[in-house]
């Protein structure tokens, strides 16, 4: 019987967490299942919440997340969803992956959130199947996986295999299985628990920018971004975008001096650059390969522009393999 079809009988969610998660990532997998049970009035959902170790992890807020148990070959259920962050490599040894791919045969499906993914992809869970990953992510973890079929989706559902982008989309993902399991008005109900107003579905792609309280704000701005950001390795001249976006030139450059504080061609430009820096110091793509994918004409316009920004070569930026987290 799939986890998707609807029972009297409680979903059993087993949920690994791994040191230096994001606790919004955490929230967003456990949250919704308590909701559930709380506007429902009855036991939907029952959470189980692990370590590798059965320890307290930390988390990259720097608190700790009491556990109810080690992930070991006792555990078993329904659905096991594993949540990862900064530094899975390190977190997730060779021996804990064995571990993982073992007990997952134990569960009727898995799903890896954020860095999540990574371990499944690890563990050989992926191979020939669609999935997805946080989109800071997208080109090394293709690069990583070639045999997984890379998505750029919220998050995706392939047979017993569930994969999504982070936080925002690990809620969207556990109230779209609230919804096939228990029906849409329970899903609305438990998304206004958290005056969620904007639940996306899986196909929705994960943007590369965030906008926040900025959407709704101007939408010839937020035209203009998702321009920006679908035409990275292509990019397009300002009075195209404009052009696209149904305004003048002027007008586009008054909208993003106003709202962001700098013209769009130097936001663009910062955007590729952003892009490229991710690929710099996370992968093992060439210097060359990632000026053309961010639309260089040159490695040396393209060195020169990474320089100006990030204060160094990207040269340089590689060799020092700089560890970036987000306090």
């Amino acid at each position: 019987m799939s986890i998707f079809e609807n029972s009297d009988q409680p979903l059993k969610v087993s949920v690994l967490a791994l040191p230096e998660s994001s606790m919004m990532s955490v929230a967003s997998v456990i949250d919704p299942m308590r909701a559930a049970n709380r506007v429902s009035g009855q036991m939907m959902f029952e959470r189980k919440m692990l370590s590798l170790d059965g320890e307290p992890i930390q988390l990259t807020c720097a608190l700790p997340l009491a556990v109810e148990g080690r992930l070991d070959e006792r555990v078993g259920g329904d659905l096991l969803v594993i949540i990862g962050g900064f530094n899975q490599h390190s977190h997730v040894n060779s021996a804990n992956l064995a571990r993982i791919k073992k007990v997952v045969s134990a569960f009727k499906m898995v799903a890896g959130v954020e860095a999540g993914t990574w371990i499944l992809g690890r563990a050989g869970l992926l191979d020939g199947k669609k999935a997805t990953t946080h989109w800071e992510d997208f080109e090394i973890f293709a690069e990583a996986f070639p045999d997984v079929e890379v998505q750029r989706d919220r998050f995706v559902i392939d047979g017993n295999v569930m994969t999504c982008g982070g936080a925002s989309p690990a809620l969207d993902m556990m109230l779209d299985l609230i919804r096939r399991r228990h029906g849409t008005p329970l899903a609305l109900s438990a998304a206004s628990v958290f005056i969620y107003d904007e639940v996306h579905v899986h196909s929705d792609a994960q943007p590369l920018v965030s906008l926040g309280t900025l959407v709704g704000v101007d939408r010839r701005l937020e035209n203009a971004i998702r321009l920006m950001e679908a035409r990275i390795e292509n990019p397009l001249p300002i009075g195209a975008i404009a052009q696209r976006c149904n305004v003048s030139v002027k007008t586009l450059e008054n909208v993003f001096n106003r709202l962001l504080g700098q013209p769009p061609a130097r936001y663009y430009l910062a955007l590729r650059l952003q892009a490229a820096d991710r690929m710099v110091v996370e992968s093992g793509i060439s210097i060359l390969e990632i000026a053309v994918r961010t639309g260089f004409g040159s490695l040396a316009a393209f060195s020169r522009a990474y320089s100006k920004q990030f204060g160094m070569s990207p040269k340089q930026a590689r060799s020092q393999r700089q560890i970036r987290s987000i306090a």
